[in-house]
């Protein structure tokens, strides 16, 4: 059965794959596979299973549409380009299927190039592991443990050598079996009629051919059998390995063809010369009365022809290298000596002259690999990947480093670039989205990137004096006076690039946001024209916020008449407005909050730290000590909830879910605006209180832009001076649009303030 869509782990392999000839790649094929069978999906690019192929020939390999990208192995900088591309997917995590031989480079080092560039959780899995590597071999693979967040290994036997060799905590590395296909357990006579060997007994060894694998051993063994066994048969099934192929040609083979003719043994011994697909390949398994691994090298930590034939039940005899140790315990195979051919005869021989002994092995083989079977695996292999994106939160957390905190030092702090902004604003003002860094001007523009814009250029001017925020603040300026609704006196905000106003069903958050803008022009502009202008705009659609029931319009407002009173302090009216306003929110705070719940509604949503600070700003500028109290409790009560544990660190509510009373806070997607608004808001708390607690709260917020988040990832954009839209969980939101870029720029003057270059006046 497959599992919801919710659990579904969005992944991308790293490896060789079909029809590239490759042990690796087949192995890749097969988890892809069994992973997309378990989300209840075919295997393709579009669903949560991808692929990055890795070639060893220029012309590559025509490969199915699960492969979304190709790497040159010998090309270093093609490891780079897909690190990038994964980066600005929406996958989850990465699995490196490791072989020194298959990343190019001196050793696979190639593959560090990879590591270095991306920016997910990455589970690596190791086909090979040597007891005793060259230093270089070392390096390579100790990095690459360092580099990923979790570590998979075919056999237990791998968990001792990286923690023995390579100084690998044995906490880091899960022992996941290697995967093989889930067949009946049948009698050896089942396909034999299909291969016309009705009454032989056979013996069979398959995979990639090369001299490592002993063939010539089980020959010399052959020998012996036959003189018992005249029937028997053993065919070694498999291509010869393409770097064997391509360096010595068919050299091997050709001398354990010579060899068995020789022998005089061409009726017992065949070799098929072919790659053959799975469905065909069970039928050799199913066939086989005994299955051989002569292999030559004890350092071998997988096997994924053993794999196949314990799982699929089969009587193993073997030489002990690592992985058969391993299998073959506890009576599912016998092991014999290294390069002897006398032993791996006797063991033969005993198999096919003992049944109960042959089936006992068989049924026993068959029984333990149940746990080896691809959709197992996937399933042990998903677990894995959770982990690895769990881990990973934590690795990134513990590698931040927090800012000072003693409440009287500060960042050195960024230089304020305008060039993002500018590339954002054309002549009717901010277009709201960015597809990367590009303007996208499908999403047109709202009044409320507006007003920030205009709130942004407001700042720049006072703290700079310069020109190109005069001409910016001009065409912001423009587009709120046309949002006007000259009849209602409302706000309009989504305006469609062709110039069209949509309709929509409440517009109070960006009223108010207008109303913010024009308060601050009003009070903080030294231009006495624009001042004028704004007081006019101010006065013109104040009246409708008697309408407002949205708390953060209501607080928006609010924010802009404690701008405007700075001028018209006298302004009575005014005065009373903002009274009711915030007389409103008291009230809802009052009769919504519970002990566990400080907050007047009963979600907490989008640009949350506005509300408490427009109590703040209001109580402290009447004196009205109840209101700054409940403001400042229900901001102790915010920031307490978007606080990593340790204190280092922002970890705020994201948009994908929010903080629902008696849930859980959302922690992914953590949008830029929260952090500015919780910046402004510890300052009105510091302001009105003294305390250096929310002092250090406004570095612990800035340094989210530069890394201290959940995800160790920078969202500001030092190159362009953009912001990133964001945190997903496993990545930054590469787009830069008009929210997160004003976000940026309004917490950045403000750190510039509190850092004594200019004095608030």
């Amino acid at each position: 059965m497959s599992i919801k869509l919710s659990d579904r782990t969005s992944v991308t392999f790293l490896a060789t794959y079909p029809p590239r000839k490759c042990g690796i790649g087949t192995f890749t094929h097969d988890l892809a596979s069994s992973i997309s069978d378990r989300y209840g999906e075919e295997l393709s690019n579009s669903g949560h299973v991808s692929v990055i192929a890795i070639n060893d020939r220029m012309e590559g390999y025509d490969y199915d549409d699960e492969v979304s990208f190709e790497v040159n192995s010998f090309n270093k900088m093609d490891f780079r380009k897909a690190a990038d591309y994964i980066n600005l997917s929406d996958n989850k995590v990465v699995s490196v299927q490791h072989e020194f031989g298959i990343f190019g480079g001196d050793d696979g080092d190639h593959v560090l190039t990879f590591l270095d560039t991306i920016r997910k959780p990455v589970v690596s899995t190791f086909h090979t592991i040597l007891e005793n590597p060259s230093d270089h071999q070392r390096e390579v693979l100790k990095e690459v443990c360092d580099r990923s967040s979790r570590v998979v290994v075919l056999a237990n036997k791998g968990i001792d050598l990286l923690e023995d060799v390579y100084d690998v905590s044995a906490n880091e590395v899960t022992m996941v079996p290697h995967g093989a296909p889930d067949v009946p357990f049948l009698d050896t006579s089942y396909y034999k009629d299909d291969f016309e060997i009705e009454g032989r007994s056979l013996l069979l060894t398959f995979g990639l051919l090369s001299p490592n694998k002993g063939i010539e051993v089980a020959i010399d063994a052959m020998e012996k059998v036959v003189e018992e066994f005249p029937d028997a048969l053993y065919i070694v099934l498999g291509r010869t390995h393409p770097h064997v192929k391509r360096e010595r040609g068919e050299e091997y083979r050709l001398e354990l063809e010579r060899s068995v003719r020789e022998k005089g043994l061409s009726n017992n011994i065949t070799f098929h010369d072919r790659f053959v697909p799975l469905e065909e390949l069970t039928k050799y398994l199913v066939t086989a009365d005994v299955y051989l691994t002569p292999y030559l090298s004890k350092e071998q930590i997988s096997s994924g022809t053993l794999a196949y034939a314990v799982a699929m039940g089969k009587a193993v005899v073997s030489t002990p290298y690592w992985y058969a140790e391993e299998l073959l315990a506890d009576g599912r195979g016998k092991l014999v000596p290294f390069e002897d051919p006398g032993p791996t005869a006797e063991a033969i021989k005993e198999l096919l002259r003992d049944e109960p002994e042959r089936q006992g092995i068989r049924r026993a083989a068959y029984q333990f690999g149940r746990n080896m079977i691809w959709s197992e695996v996937a399933s042990q292999y998903h677990g894995v990947f959770e982990r690895a994106i769990s881990d990973y939160k934590d690795e990134v957390k513990v590698s931040v480093r927090p800012g000072e905190t003693s409440g009287d030092s500060f960042p050195d702090l960024p230089e304020v670039k305008l060039d993002h902004l500018k590339r954002l604003t054309d002549g009717v003002g901010i277009l709201q989205h960015a597809s990367f860094t590009v303007p996208n001007r499908h999403f047109g523009y709202t009044t409320d990137d507006n007003a920030r814009a205009a709130i942004a250029a407001i700042e720049h001017s006072r703290l700079f004096g310069e020109d190109p925020a005069r001409d910016l603040l001009d065409r912001y300026l423009s587009f709120l006076l046309y949002s006007v609704d000259q009849e209602t006196g409302k706000v309009n905000n989504f305006l469609t690039y062709d110039g069209k106003w949509v309709a929509e069903d409440s517009k109070e958050d960006s009223h108010g946001r207008f109303l913010w803008a024009m308060g601050k022009l009003v009070g903080d502009c030294r231009d006495e024209g624009l001042s004028r202008f704004g007081t006019q705009l101010f006065q013109g659609v104040l009246e409708p916020t008697k309408e407002f029931t949205s708390p953060r319009a209501k607080a928006f407002t609010v924010l802009g008449i404690r701008h405007y009173l700075k001028k018209f302090e006298g302004d009575r009216n005014t005065r009373l407005f903002a009274t009711d306003l915030c007389g409103g929110m008291v009230t809802a705070l009052k009769n919504n909050s519970s002990e566990d719940w400080v907050w007047p509604e009963d979600s907490v949503t989008y640009e949350n730290a506005r509300i408490p600070q427009a109590l703040i700003v209001w109580g402290n500028f009447t004196g009205n000590e109840e209101m700054r109290d409940w403001g400042l409790r229900a901001l102790r009560w915010l920031i307490d909830r978007q606080i990593d544990g340790t204190g280092n660190y922002l970890s705020i509510i994201g948009n994908d879910g929010w903080l629902v009373r008696g849930g859980n806070k959302a922690d992914y997607d953590q949008q830029p605006v929260e952090v500015a608004a919780l910046i402004d808001a510890c300052w009105e708390a510091y302001d009105a209180t003294n305390d250096k607690d929310f002092l250090n709260l406004i570095h612990t917020a800035f340094n989210w832009f530069l890394g201290s988040n959940d995800l160790g990832e920078t969202v500001y954009d030092f190159h362009t001076g953009g912001c990133r839209d964001g945190l997903h969980p496993s990545r930054v939101n590469e787009n830069e649009g008009a929210e997160s870029l004003l976000s940026w720029l309004l917490s950045l003057y403000r750190m510039y303030r509190l850092a004594g270059e200019f004095q608030d006046d």
